[in-house]
């Protein structure tokens, strides 16, 4: 599946349909570029599940909770940016985190990759020539 945002101005409107096309899934992995959206669009999304709270980069915290306001759904954004070495993510409990049932939203995935859950969705997120951004799955 493939959504493309044209402008932030569209963006809800493309958190909208990936949240249609979640399905039953928990754990999204997004991949791209520093700078493709990722965080952008992860904040949008958790906005479209209902999320209130400031939602904000975990890039030096590795990782934040937030909880959907109606309907109490728990989501972990994860950014793993700044991890060095994959014993960082054993001692965090990532498995507590990823095997919860909980909604993981997962940035720089590629740096635990040999963790990641075989049933993670890949999400891929790449600007465009014309600043669109295209995200798929």
């Amino acid at each position: 599946m493939e959504i493309k945002i044209t402008s932030l101005e569209n963006i809800r409107e493309a958190a909208r349909q990936f949240v249609a096309a979640m399905e039953d899934n928990t754990v999204f992995a997004f991949y791209g570029k520093m700078g493709a959206g990722k965080t952008t669009f992860v904040k949008a999304v958790c906005e479209e599940l209902g999320v209130t709270d400031v939602i904000n980069s975990p890039t030096f915290a590795i990782v934040n909770e937030y909880r959907a306001d109606e309907s109490g759904e728990l989501i972990y954004h994860f950014d793993f940016y700044r991890i060095k070495r994959l014993e960082e993510v054993y001692d965090m409990g990532y498995e507590d985190y990823f095997y919860s049932g909980a909604l993981c939203f997962i940035e720089w995935p590629e740096l635990i990759e040999d963790v990641l859950p075989e049933e993670a969705v890949r999400v891929t997120i790449e600007e465009q020539e014309d600043g669109s951004r295209l995200i798929t799955l």
